[in-house]
Parts: structure tokens; sequence; C-alpha cells
């Protein structure tokens, strides 16, 4: 007796605290919508993105050139450096020339500003890498569509879970609200002398195992809420109830097939051409390099002033012939790097198109399993029926009674929940073959 008291104080308390939260009636284009918007994971995959993104941007200094400006002063009377300066200046005179000022000069002061231009020309290796940064770019932006893709199914699980769990709560409730009249016409009876004790017992025994699984059901609700809540970086936490019916939906899957096009599968392809490239640009580090230089100088004993100029320009034609081993190295690991690449994408295709495989037996099975449970379902209630009313005329026993009353509310639950493996199906083949 206690533990019937203890099991009703416990109900009820949840019930109050269900209650007490706040509960929010949401449709599942509202949770696309707010997901789309608000999720962590998206905003993470576009962060990487614009990672990618700006290493690409980098990759410009093969084009464009680097400029430079610096002002410097200096005081001196090394005579190499005063001598130049001077020169620099502009205000050399005959009596410079003089071998004792030459070799010990008074103190100068130069003040040089100048201007610097590098220009990149041809750098082979640095348009292959610029290549390969490209590649990751796209594949980081196809790895966003196929986070958003992701999240899309995810929410359609979350979704039905939440569905579910609504489900499960009505059939429970209506199951306890039928244990309880089958326990009040057990104790009538008991008192009357039609039943024993045991019978009785049985019956109370039903009710507990009910409210259980209410409890259980409900504790489903709120996990399912939960969970909407994170995909939607929703901290408030609150209880959702779904405006959308959980329904069979009807589906094809004769023509469905992993595409190449899918966002994941190219964003792999991306990633081993980006490999390559960055190979290629391994190998073309041995090749010269050309880039042209010039400067714009002014030269003055006045901090900011410039009487005297110059300018310089040119080209060089530079080539690192031999640097130990460490570009055969690098060369060796890129090729590497590039091969296992192509033998990943090769792998996750054919590990996409094994779960296609089972996707589609597993929808199919699933398919079957509703025939079944449906006519099942109907069975059941049926067996109900006529078993509570021969009860009620004295005709049928009480455990005879209380196994068909579990049955019908087994044969409710199992058939939710094969709609809801059916059209989890669904979407996940829908997942695997977007493209």
């Amino acid at each position: 007796m206690k533990k019937h008291i203890y099991i009703a104080v416990l109900l009820f308390v949840f019930s109050v605290s269900l209650k007490a939260q706040e509960v929010v009636p949401i449709s599942k284009t509202e949770v696309l919508s707010n997901v789309s918007e608000k999720n962590t994971s998206i905003k993470i995959s576009e962060e990487e993105f614009k990672q990618a993104k700006a290493d690409y941007s980098q990759t410009n200094a093969v084009f464009l050139p680097n400029i430079s400006a610096s002002h410097t002063g200096i005081a001196t009377t090394n005579p190499l450096m005063a001598f130049g300066s001077k020169l620099n200046q502009e205000i050399l005179t005959a009596n410079d020339f003089n071998p004792a000022l030459l070799n010990n000069p008074s103190q100068i002061e130069n003040f040089a500003t100048k201007f610097e231009i590098q220009q990149p020309l041809i750098n082979i290796d640095g348009i292959y890498q610029r290549k390969a940064a490209k590649s990751k770019m796209e594949a980081m932006s196809l790895k966003t569509v196929r986070t958003e893709d992701y999240l899309a199914f995810e929410v359609e699980k979350a979704y039905m879970q939440l569905q579910l769990a609504y489900k499960a709560v009505t059939v429970l409730n209506k199951a306890l609200e039928a244990a309880n009249a089958n326990k009040k016409l057990a104790d009538n009876s008991f008192k009357q002398g039609y039943l024993q004790r045991a019978d009785v017992l049985n019956v109370e025994v039903r009710v507990t195992e009910v409210q259980n699984q209410l409890q259980t059901a409900k504790s489903n609700v709120q996990n399912a809420s939960n969970y909407l809540s994170f995909l939607m970086n929703d901290e408030t936490y609150v209880v959702y109830t779904p405006i959308d019916e959980l329904s069979v939906t009807t589906f094809s899957v004769e023509d469905k097939k992993v595409s190449e096009n899918r966002s994941d599968i190219k964003a792999m392809q991306l990633a081993s051409n980006a490999y390559e490239a960055m190979n290629k640009a391994d190998r073309m580090a041995f090749l010269p390099r050309l880039n042209a230089f010039g400067s714009y100088e002014l030269y003055d004993d006045q901090i900011f002033q410039g009487d005297a100029n110059g300018y310089l320009f040119g080209a060089q034609l530079s080539w690192d012939i031999f640097q130990g081993s460490k570009r055969f190295g690098k060369a060796k690991k890129s090729k590497s790097e590039f091969e296992q690449s192509k033998l990943e994408y090769q792998q996750y295709v054919s590990k996409s198109n094994l779960e296609l495989n089972k996707a589609k037996r597993a929808f199919l099975d699933a398919e079957n399993k509703l025939k079944l449970t449906t006519l099942a379902l109907e069975q059941s209630e049926e067996s109900l029926r006529i078993r509570t009313n021969r009860f009620k005329e004295g005709l049928e026993k009480t455990s005879d009674l209380l196994l068909a009353e579990t049955q019908y509310a087994q044969k409710q639950l199992e058939y939710y929940q094969t709609i809801f493996e059916y059209n989890y199906a669904q979407a996940y083949l829908e997942f695997l073959t977007k493209e």
C-alpha cells in the first residue's frame, strides 16, 4: 500500500512540475527555421569556411605586389657610413675628400625615407598552392551545406521523437483510465464475493505498471523537448508540444541512389584535388622564381625631410638548387597524402552505398512491420472490447482481461513506434540520396 501511495505522490509532483514549466506549441517548420538561424554547429561550420576563405585570400600574394614604407634616422662617425650618408644627401664637397676628414669624420645625421615594392612575376609553386587553397575553400563551403542537411534530418528525427513521446503519453493515459475503471469493477466484485483478493491485487499491479510507464513517457516528452531546444540553441528548455501529427508518409525507394554530387562526397573530391595541387606545388618548388623589385628613397639631415632622392629597380631570378633532402621528402609526403585522399574518397563512396543499401532494407522492413502492427492493433482492440464486455457480465477471468488490456496498450505503442521507424527510414534515405 505504501508503494502505491509513493508512486501516486511522485506522479502528482511530476505533473505539478510539468504544469509549472512553460509549454510551447511548435511546428516542424518553426524548428527548421530556428535551427537554420541559431544552431551552433552551423555557425561553427560557417566560421571554418571563413577561415578557409581567408587562407585563399592570402594566396593573392602570388599576383599582387608587396609594398612597404620606412623612415630611418641615424647618427654616425663611421667613416664609410658618414661618407655614404653625405653622398646620399648630395652634400659632398671637395673638402670632404681630405684624407684626414675621410678617416676621422665628424658626426653626421642622416634621415632616410624609403618606399619599396616587390612584384612576383613567375612563382609556379605559389600558383598551385593557390589552387589548393581554393579547393579547400570550396570543400568547406560544401561541408557547411552538408551540416545543414544533417541538421535538417536531425530535426526530422527529433520532432518525430517528440510526437512519439506524446502519443505514448496519450495511450498510457487511456490505459491508466481503463486500468482504474477495471480496478473499480474488481473492487466491487470482490466486495460482492465474485472475485478473490488475488484477482484484485493483479488489477492493482496493472495500475502500478501503467503509472510507471506513464511517468517514463512524460520524462521522454521532456527529453525530446530539451533536445529540440539544444538543436535550436535555446537555453530556456521549455516543454514543446508538436503541432503536426505523427502520421504515415508515402515514399518510393526504387530510383534512390548515392550521387557523386552529394555535398559531402563532392567535398571529399575537392579535398583530394587540394592534395593533388599541393603535391604539384611541392614539385614546382624545384623551378626558379622570377620577381621584380624597386625602391624610391629620400635623404636629409633633418627628420621627415627629403632634399635628396634616388630610385632603384630591377628583377631577380632565384633558384634554390639544393636544400639537402628537404624538398624531396616534402614532395614524397604530399604525393602520399594525395594517394591517401583518393583511397579515402573511394572508401567513403563505397561506405555511403553500403549505408544506402542498409537503409533501403530497413525501409522495406519498416513497411512490412507497419502492415503487421496495423493488423495486430485492430485485432487487439477487438479482443479487448469483447473481453471487457464479458468481464462486466462476469463471464471473463480477471487475468484474461488484464492480458487483453496490456496487449492493446502494447500494440498501440508498437504501432506508433513503427510509424516512427517507417518515417525515420524515409528521412534517412532522403538524407543519403540528397544532392
